[in-house]
């Protein structure tokens, strides 16, 4: 494996094990909130200006979005032979965007 190879792999992986704490962080808290009674509308109130759910959400945003981009780039690689720089940049384009998403995402839950 070359050396930027195994970067990619690497970031994968710590991508991977954030993503599957931050998904259960994230069921587990809107489990509990809508079992508590809490309507959509109080849990919105209560992420405005929540810093510390606005920094759980970005880095969950782009976590996915790289995690999806490298899986995408081997994907296009390994069954379509597509491979290249010009491509590694469309990738990392489109998982930037999902990324992009996600953090408006978040910042609609922070910001309301």
């Amino acid at each position: 494996m070359n050396p930027r190879g195994a970067k990619l792999w690497a970031i994968q992986r710590i991508t991977a094990a954030f993503l599957g704490l931050a998904v259960m962080v994230h069921l587990l808290t809107i489990m509990l909130a809508v079992r508590g009674g809490l309507s959509a509308a109080e849990i919105l109130g209560r992420t405005r200006g929540a810093e510390l759910w606005f920094g759980f959400y970005v880095l969950f945003a782009l976590c996915a979005g790289l995690h999806g981009a490298i899986g995408l780039r081997n994907i296009a690689g390994e069954w379509l032979g597509l491979r290249g720089r010009g491509l590694d940049a469309l990738w990392l384009g489109i998982g930037l965007v999902t990324a992009g998403f996600g953090m408006r995402a978040a910042w609609g839950l922070y910001h309301g």
